[in-house]
């Protein structure tokens, strides 16, 4: 008997939920409220969980072709002045060899295109109602349309409409960690940015970064702290960020000024803490289930990792759906739950409150652009 699957975003996480689950002969269906396949995003380290289920996946080789290699990291002060860089062979070698550098973006497109013509896809379709059983879960749309399936499987972010209908409302869940984000990708390298580099002004407060992973590749990342997201939001990203960088005159001035407002991602950066992450036959998955953020710097790869280990769980469970979930999480949950405690602790290098997790944050990178600990690491990595 082939089963189907309802999954809610089409993002990293359920289009991962898609492939696996379609390879394992069930029928899944996906459904996006925005319009169309979004592009951009961030850039991401992509490694460990996730590496290996890309690998078993089959969607490795299309990763690696947009892996774009060791980037140089490039630091500036707020004019634009000089201060230090490092080697793009010194962040490879931090990476190691199973480690890729991508735009969020790349990884949605590897496994949209690995799903094409498997997967039915209704992107502009919204959720408003679930009702579940023994038997199965019946999900209604935005346009009266009505879906029946035995799993239904929340993959749509931080503002999961899966998670408010069936777990409870996301002030429940949610845990702002007093900072913003913002990113957008850009048409062009602005002046003084390096290519093949991420170029950042940090300070006290946040960080700015340009990122060029190659022609037309190229992204700019906000960062900042703030004890009140909610008004942040409230001001819309132009304003908010024209606020924050004021003291910023390299180059950030005219992208805030520039930026449309349809091409950027501005959110308060927050985490999902929730003692469960499914009930009968609906599961959460990725942010919706955690978002560990973009300071833990493994949402990616736990995002595909976890849809792999969603797929084997059911793969041992295939008569008990809440089984299988409740089997899927007690693997998972240890590894999220280290990851959203880095998230917590790493604060301090992506938008440093002080001086000291200023100096905490440059003093290892400043080492590290010494030839002796470039050839230091790659031994080290080599060994282990």
């Amino acid at each position: 008997m082939t089963r189907r699957a309802v999954i809610v975003g089409a993002g990293i996480a359920g289009l991962a939920a898609a492939l696996k689950l379609s390879q394992m002969g069930w029928e899944p269906v996906v459904i996006e409220r925005a319009p169309a396949r979004r592009s951009g995003g961030y850039i991401v380290a992509f490694f460990g969980r996730g590496y290996g289920a890309a690998e078993r996946m089959g969607i490795l080789p299309a990763l690696r072709e947009r892996h774009v290699g060791a980037v140089d990291m490039v630091y500036r002060k707020a004019d634009g002045r000089h201060r230090f860089a490092v080697s793009g062979d010194t962040v490879g070698a931090l990476l190691g060899d199973r480690g890729l550098t991508l735009m969020r973006g790349d990884i949605e497109a590897a496994l949209y295109e690995a799903v094409a013509g498997k997967v039915p896809i209704r992107f502009g379709a919204t959720l408003t109602a679930v009702v579940q059983d023994e038997e199965g879960v019946r999900v209604e749309l935005g346009d009266g349309t009505v879906l029946e399936a035995e799993l239904l499987v929340g993959a749509d972010g931080l503002h999961s409409k899966v998670r408010e209908l069936v777990f409870g409302p996301e002030q429940r869940f949610r845990r702002d960690l007093g900072h913003m984000v913002a990113a957008t990708t850009l048409d062009h390298l602005p002046e003084g940015a390096r290519e093949h580099a991420f170029t950042t002004v940090g300070r006290v407060g946040g960080i700015f970064m340009i990122a060029n992973l190659g022609p037309g590749r190229t992204a700019a990342f906000f960062t900042y702290g703030t004890p009140d997201p909610a008004a942040e939001l409230a001001k819309g990203p132009r304003r908010a960020l024209a606020d924050a960088y004021r003291d910023i005159t390299w180059a950030a001035p005219d992208l805030i000024r520039t930026m449309p407002a349809d091409n950027v991602y501005f959110d308060s950066v927050s985490q999902i803490i929730a003692d469960r992450w499914s009930d009968g036959r609906v599961v959460l998955l990725g942010d919706a289930a955690w978002c560990v953020t973009l300071f833990a710097g493994y949402g990616s790869s736990l995002a595909v990792g976890g849809a792999e280990v969603l797929g084997d769980a059911l793969s041992r469970h295939p008569d008990d759906i809440p089984a299988a979930l409740r089997a899927w999480e007690a693997e998972l949950r240890p590894e999220v739950e280290e990851r959203q405690a880095m998230g917590r602790r790493s604060t301090g290098s992506h938008a440093p409150a002080s001086r000291l997790d200023l100096l905490k944050r440059d003093l290892p990178l400043r080492l590290a652009a010494f030839p002796p600990v470039t050839r230091w690491l790659r031994r080290h990595l080599r060994l282990h």
